[in-house]
Formats: C-alpha cells, structure tokens, sequence
C-alpha cells in the first residue's frame, strides 16, 4: 500500500491544529486539518528547536543579574555570555510565534534586537572614556553608540513582549513581564541600582514562563 503524502507511516491520516502550525489554507478552500508529512516534520523541527531554545532566555536573564552584582569572572564576560544568550532566545522566541497573528511585530523585534547587538558589540569591551584607536569617533561618540544600541535592543525587547501578550498562545502576563524589563535593557549602562538587578528578575520570570508553557504548545510525540 502507497503512503499518501497526507498519511503517516501507518496510513493513518496526519492531522494538525491550524492554531500552532500556521500553514496556508489548500487552494480550493477546502478545511479538512490536513497537511502534507514532509511540512509537518519541518514545522516540528523549527518549534522542537524553539521550545527547547526558550530556555537560553532565563539563562540569560540569571547571568545579566550576575553581572549587576558585581560577581566574577567580571561583568564583561558575563553581560557577553548574557548577550549571546539572549540572541538564542529572541530567536527561538520568533520562531514560536511565526505561526500565529503576531508574526510581524515578532519578526520585527527579532531584527531590531539584533540590530541593537551589532552596534552594542563594538563598544562592550571599551573601557569608559575610551575611543577605539584608529577611528573617527571620540570618547563621548562611542559612549553614545553605547547608548543607542541599548535603547535599540530594549525596543527589540519590547517588540518581542508585545509580540508574547498578543500572541494567545502563551501566558500574556509574560509578555507584560518581557516589556518591563526592556525598559532596564534599554536603559543599558545609564540605568542606577536596584533598576538592572529588577529587570534581570523580571526578565527570568518572563523567560521562566515561555520556556514552562512554550513546551505545552506542541502535542507530544
């Protein structure tokens, strides 16, 4: 017996919930739930992937609020390690929520995080008041590049929260949580104590939640 390309292995019809999977509709309009084995298997690869991606966000939270305190191995590597995983998480964070009705503001916070990093980059391992050698840019310039890619990447952050407290996939008051603590991201160096230690404690309880439920929207194998 041949097996349809709309059947599993054992021949049985392969049925999937529009709501998690975000597929286009069949060209004649017809809404019978399925869909071919060879897009079910890449859909469940991407969010297998950003279920257990999620989890790099509270990582990233635990080691930004590290570095806040003061604790070795130095601020700088730690905020570095923060940094890189909080790229994983925003995303597995986009890749969540590419199949639902929140699938620009998601995307458009993926693009402005990460724009946000590439100008935070640059400056992260400048001492202060320090212009790099062989550049145009004084002092105070790179102290605002310094700025503006912080302010940047909160507003990716903030995206990213709207994105989670409109999706109705997941808890909304993540979303609410994931914005507050863009406000400490954005706030970058100029942000005053207890404000970053706050917002890494929001941000791990925002990541805490996405990682507990982003495994839930998946039915199990």
């Amino acid at each position: 017996m041949s097996i349809s390309q709309h059947h599993t292995a054992s021949g049985r019809p392969l049925r999937v919930a529009p709501a998690w999977v975000g597929a286009a509709r069949p060209a004649t309009g017809a809404d019978d739930g399925l869909l071919p084995v060879r897009e079910a298997v890449w859909i469940w690869s991407v969010r297998r992937y950003a279920r257990v991606s999620l989890w790099a966000l509270p990582m990233a939270a635990v080691l930004y609020g590290w570095s806040t305190l003061g604790a070795q191995p130095g601020p700088l590597a730690l905020r570095l390690s923060a940094g890189w995983f909080s790229l994983v998480a925003m995303i597995a964070l986009t890749g969540l929520l590419a199949g639902s009705r929140v699938r620009r503001p998601a995307i458009a916070g993926l693009l402005v995080g990460l724009a946000g990093v590439v100008l935070l980059l640059p400056t992260a391992a400048l001492p202060p008041d320090t212009a790099p050698a062989g550049t145009a840019l004084s002092a105070d310039a790179v102290q605002t590049v310094a700025f503006v890619g912080a302010l940047v990447t909160g507003a990716g952050w903030l995206l990213l929260g709207w994105a989670v407290f409109r999706s109705r996939l997941v808890n909304p008051a993540d979303g609410i949580l994931l914005m507050l603590a863009a406000v400490s991201v954005g706030a970058g160096a100029y942000a005053v104590q207890p404000l970053p230690t706050v917002g890494a404690l929001l941000m791990l309880a925002a990541g805490m939640g996405l990682a507990w439920t982003g495994n839930r929207l998946i039915p199990p194998a």
